[in-house]
């Protein structure tokens, strides 16, 4: 413990202690101590030690020289050669303070066995190991914030490849495979190299994009199917809905037949989109036949249609009779004539649209199509069980805006579907969830906004249904971004443990202040000022917040910038537009 007594406490409360110091030239010799971030420790009138952090300092002159008032902000307090975080211990006017040593910072972080998981070395010591306790760490939500060019993506990297064990290229579990499973929504393509190791190390990384993801639509719940396929806001929205559901469940029930009675609208059992689309087109077309006991779909060649759920409107685009108002040929149009236009054009252009056949058109390897047999091994696709891969990659980059937000959505709920089963199975047995699930939410503002309209329904709805409820079933989110104020609120207010890096925009410091513990709300000044790769640390997971360096993952993720004036200053390059357009339009 520290003997340097350097000033006094003015004012003291559980939020806030003033430390006057009354000598410059004291000042000036712990100078490099008296920073916003370091630690002050003072005395409790008994053997206690209490642990503040600065947050201010101002000076004042007087007749004897300048004075200096530090306000600082209680973090913890010393008991028994043992750290406690909170402010139930709270020194008294005139107490003394000195500055906090090496040997008080040691004790702080390493007086827990449960600080096992090292966590980057501390800005204001370098000698020093933050660690961390990984259980609450990993196991409640993280948000992980910071501006672009702070080093998010390779502290992200990092923090997964110790979690997985590879360090400097190697695996450390090449003898023997641990238990984690790690998902990531990789939205620009950059964590594949961090996770690529030589074949030798015995890695498997679970790579899955727009041209190797298998997601069959019927797969998708009741919103998610909307979403893809019904505009919200035209005129018949609401006999969309009810026709696409009626068509849906009925051919959910045709291809099923021995669970017919156990299908609805969100059971996740195969069904034909093609037809479905000509269901909704027979719908469109329908006219029915006015003669005497008819009042029925009449086709041209006279044949009336007497079944009721119309399940031979899926065969085949049928030629209806015309209409006619004469005594001998009387008919009139269905319900429907003419209503689904619209519908069934977006239907034809989004089943053409090749940027979708990971969707729409899911094969197998042998070009057959996904049945509900094969729901296991869509399962396992990106859960990592195909191939024993701790980390599944789901890359984003080649996913069409459009039907970002259902990938999204789709994946994560069928996770969440997964981890509730598998617990609730294990609970019967008296046991709890043994394989958890982390999903890293890269680049999350793109498809869990604070704000934003339809688009956006489904992914948020997933994703926060897993902030509030993951937990209990064995499933964590980690929930990066550089705007964090753009970001679901309700995700963000269930985040246990927060790491920022350098914040540059005053919207997002302010939100991010916010969000954080209020014994944290000090030192969280410092956010727009942190340098690269350097993060403050803050949560169930640190016993106090703490300004910490991760070294860099090693490999690393592809998130550097170009460089623009080095390319440029090279001579000019010729680029192979047929290539480039070849793939734009997915003709390889």
């Amino acid at each position: 413990m520290s003997t340097s007594k350097i000033g006094k406490v003015l004012e003291s409360s559980p939020n806030a202690i003033l430390i006057e110091i009354n000598d410059e030239k004291i000042f000036e010799t712990h100078k490099k101590d008296f920073q916003i971030g370091k630690y002050l420790e003072i005395d409790e009138g008994n053997l206690n030690k209490v642990i503040a952090v600065i947050q201010n300092i101002k000076s004042n002159a007087s007749d004897a020289g300048l004075k200096f008032l530090v306000q600082t902000q209680p973090i913890g307090y010393i008991e028994n050669e043992e750290f406690h975080r909170g402010s139930a211990v709270i020194p008294s006017p005139t107490e003394p303070v000195s500055v906090a040593e090496d040997s008080t910072i040691k004790l702080i972080y390493d007086s827990n066995k449960d600080f096992n998981f090292p966590f980057g070395k501390l800005v204001q010591n370098k000698t020093i190991d933050l660690k961390i306790d990984a259980n609450k760490f990993f196991g409640k939500h993280i948000a992980l914030v910071g501006s672009t060019g702070s080093g998010k993506s390779c502290t992200v990297a990092k923090i997964l490849q110790d979690a997985v064990g590879i360090d400097k290229k190697k695996n450390q579990n090449a003898a023997q495979q641990k238990n984690a499973h790690i998902i990531i929504f990789d939205i620009h393509s950059e964590y594949k190299s961090a996770f690529d190791l030589h074949s030798d190390e015995k890695f498997n990384l679970n790579n899955l994009d727009a041209e190797s993801l298998k997601l069959p639509y019927w797969l998708m719940n009741s919103e998610e199917l909307e979403s893809l396929f019904i505009e919200g806001n035209e005129n018949n929205h609401h006999n969309q809905v009810s026709q696409f559901k009626r068509a849906v469940i009925l051919n959910k029930e045709k291809h099923n037949p021995t669970l017919k009675d156990k299908i609805n609208y969100d059971t996740p059992v195969y069904f034909d989109i093609n037809e479905v689309y000509n269901y909704i087109w027979n719908l469109n077309n329908e006219v029915m036949g006015k003669l005497a006991s008819e009042n029925c779909p009449k086709l041209s060649n006279g044949t009336l249609l007497t079944d009721p759920e119309k399940k031979d409107y899926f065969n085949n685009k049928l030629d209806f009779i015309t209409q006619s108002t004469a005594a001998a040929t009387k008919a009139s149009n269905g319900a429907f004539y003419g209503e689904f236009n619209r519908f069934i054009s977006r239907l034809e252009t989004k089943l053409s649209d090749k940027r979708l056949h990971f969707i729409l058109n899911a094969k197998k390897e042998d070009s057959t199509s996904f049945q509900t047999s094969d729901f296991g091994d869509i399962l396992k696709q990106f859960l990592g069980y195909l191939d024993k891969s701790n980390v599944t990659i789901i890359d984003l980059s080649g996913i069409p805006f459009e039907v970002l937000s259902i990938t999204v959505s789709l994946i994560s709920r069928l996770v969440f579907d997964f981890a509730f089963h598998y617990s609730k199975i294990k609970h019967a047995k008296d046991e709890q969830n043994d394989i958890p699930f982390m999903i890293v939410c890269e680049k999350a503002h793109n498809y869990i906004p604070k704000t934003g309209g339809a688009e956006y329904k489904a992914s948020k709805k997933s994703i926060e249904r897993i902030a509030k409820e993951g937990r209990k079933y064995g499933l964590s989110l980690m929930v990066v971004s550089q705007r964090p104020s753009k970001v679901s609120e309700t995700i963000f207010s269930q985040c246990n443990n927060f790491i920022s890096l350098r914040l540059t925009n005053v919207n997002d410091q302010s939100y991010v202040k916010a969000l954080m513990p209020e014994n944290s709300n000090a030192i969280a000044d410092i956010l727009p000022n942190l340098g690269s790769g350097e993060c403050l640390i803050v949560g169930d997971a640190t016993l106090i917040p703490s300004v910490v360096k991760l070294d860099l993952p090693d490999p690393q993720p592809k998130s550097q910038s170009v460089k623009f004036r080095d390319e440029w200053h090279k001579d000019w390059k010729d680029v192979s537009f047929e290539e480039i357009i070849k793939r734009w339009k997915k003709e390889d």
